[in-house]
């Protein structure tokens, strides 16, 4: 759709509208699109015939032939007993289309399938999403061999993940009537599917599995945790625990990291340090993310000494810290506007011989750009290909709005030439930015031709923050009815307006001289629930004030 508006004189700025239109021109940029080759391969030699019949099949096996044949990259002779070993090379090469037609071939001449390689090209099918050529493979192996537990379950695991419930079920009928009993492998793969539809058939699987005779081991355990925990259930997690525990099933590292995750994301941060404790005392030693999902949550509540507490123990246990380790306390220190202490921490990590990632950096980069440090962010920018860690789109965004915000208008329009001319695609955010910063200097008119770029655009589209930004620079410059026909696109799109989309629209209409519109619009979004009594208030007020001045 495209977006009429009657454009308006911009304001005047430093800098030439041509360098500033040559900057956004994305919609010119071309990529690159390989086209697939496709293979035809040739139609193998079939013995002569003479009758009508005979010719017919030939043909129709040819034409079957030429569908479903895949090219081999050598010339196979099937009649000796290099076929299984051409099959486990195939199979290893991870060319399965190739390996089921040798499979075929090999069964066709009377040789036994091999179960190892028949489970490992199932699972490679289901990973290619060929769920029909998987059966198909199962199907062989049930004719001419003998499928073990360990086949079915790749089965089963894959029509779990493909979200096909009832085939993992009817799998058990095919396992039962062969006389296999279902493992606790088969179990834990059901169960754990159960867990995203209905945590009670779960259980119910679960109890089904104790009748059966079957132990379930901690990853059994661990999944039903998790799942009992995220839907708030405390005291049956805890009863689970402590029937895993009366059974023997020692709890692993992942059990207890889900505990303690479940915990901290409830605020109980208390009852997750006593996890941790109850853990060393069981002999288990804590791994980095048990220590990064606890650093994190103490961080976040601002408890600094009982984060400082954990590091310390952390490298007394001889726990090494990670990426994510460096990047919560990087992002804390941001957090507290303790910018230098984070960069500080920064230069001794790479003095100790650990490498941040690009996501540590941008952490400082956003946080320098929201203290207006923008030449100290700039310093650091420049220095990224240099340490091996080379800007992304965030790191270019970042940038973008710290030079523009410092008044360096032009430094940060070439920041954008200079992303597009290394080959990195902008993204919702770099729009979102040029938008904003353009509508904040009065340039709506080449705001808008960004929108558009962004609704012409196959990637992304403008989201609710895209539209509020052009609102918003439209009703300062006092274009209101231009702003209500972007309200008007927006809605056509798809793309909900949000309460600040309202209140936007209701200021631009009052302070443009139609105050009393603007108190019926914000009554009637009132009674519709769009917007709160609070705000209606405190418009109302704001109206009347500055009709009394």
């Amino acid at each position: 759709m495209n977006l009429q508006l009657q454009p308006q004189q911009p304001s005047m700025t430093t800098f030439s509208t041509q360098f500033l239109s040559h900057t956004l021109n994305f919609r010119n940029r071309t990529s690159r699109h390989s086209n697939p080759n496709f293979v035809t391969s040739s139609t193998p030699l079939l013995s002569e015939g003479n009758t009508n019949d005979r010719r017919t099949r030939i043909n129709q096996e040819r034409f079957r032939v030429n569908e479903t044949r895949p090219k081999l990259d050598q010339n196979y002779d099937f009649r000796d007993t290099n076929l299984l070993k051409a099959l486990r090379r195939s199979c290893k090469s991870g060319k399965y289309d190739e390996s089921l037609y040798l499979l075929e071939q090999m069964v066709n001449r009377g040789y036994n399938p091999d179960v190892v390689l028949c489970t490992k090209l199932i699972k490679g099918f289901f990973n290619s999403k060929k769920i029909e050529k998987a059966i198909q493979v199962l199907e062989i192996l049930e004719k001419h061999g003998e499928p073990d537990v360990f086949a079915y379950n790749a089965v089963i695991t894959g029509f779990c993940k493909a979200d096909r419930v009832d085939a993992a079920n009817k799998v058990l009928d095919r396992m039962n009537k062969r006389g296999l009993a279902p493992d606790v492998v088969t179990y834990t793969i059901l169960i754990g599917n159960l867990c995203g539809r209905s945590i009670d058939e779960a259980m119910k699987l679960f109890d089904e599995m104790l009748l059966r005779g079957l132990r379930p081991d901690a990853y059994t355990y661990t999944i039903l945790l998790k799942s009992l925990l995220n839907e708030g259930k405390w005291e049956a997690g805890k009863s689970l625990m402590s029937d895993m525990l009366d059974k023997g099933c020692e709890p692993s590292s992942v059990t207890y990291n889900t505990l303690i995750g479940s915990l901290c994301r409830a605020g109980k941060i208390g009852e997750a340090e006593n996890v941790l404790k109850n853990m060393k005392k069981r002999g288990l030693a804590p791994d980095v993310i048990t220590y990064n999902i606890l650093l994190k949550s103490l961080l976040n509540e601002g408890k600094w000494e009982a984060g400082k507490s954990l590091i310390s123990d952390m490298s007394d246990k001889g726990c090494e810290p990670d990426s994510v380790t460096y990047n919560t306390l990087i992002s804390a220190f941001c957090k507290e506007g303790k910018v230098n202490l984070a960069i500080e921490y920064l230069d001794n990590m790479i003095s100790d011989g650990r490498l941040p990632d690009i996501d540590c950096y941008n952490l400082i980069l956003a946080s320098l750009r929201n203290s207006g440090q923008a030449g100290e962010a700039l310093n650091i920018f420049e220095k990224l290909g240099k340490v091996g860690c080379p800007p992304n789109a965030i790191s270019y965004d970042i940038l973008f709005g710290a030079l523009w915000c410092s008044g360096n208008k032009i430094r940060a329009l070439r920041m954008i030439l200079e992303m597009l001319s290394k080959g990195i695609d902008p993204d919702e955010f770099t729009y979102n930015s040029l938008i904003c910063c353009l509508c904040r200097d009065g340039l709506v008119d080449q705001a808008i031709e960004l929108l558009v770029d962004m609704m012409e655009s196959h990637k992304f589209q403008p989201t609710v923050i895209s539209y509020n930004a052009v609102i918003r620079g439209l009703c300062k410059v006092q274009r209101v009815i231009d702003a209500i026909e972007v309200l008007a696109a927006m809605n056509e799109r798809g793309c909900l307006p949000n309460e600040t989309t309202y209140r936007l629209l209701i200021q631009g209409i009052g302070f443009g001289g139609w105050r009393n519109d603007a108190m019926e619009l914000a009554n009637s979004l009132v009674n519709m629930g769009a917007i709160s009594e609070d705000s209606f208030k405190r418009w109302n007020k704001t109206f009347i004030l500055d009709l009394i001045i």
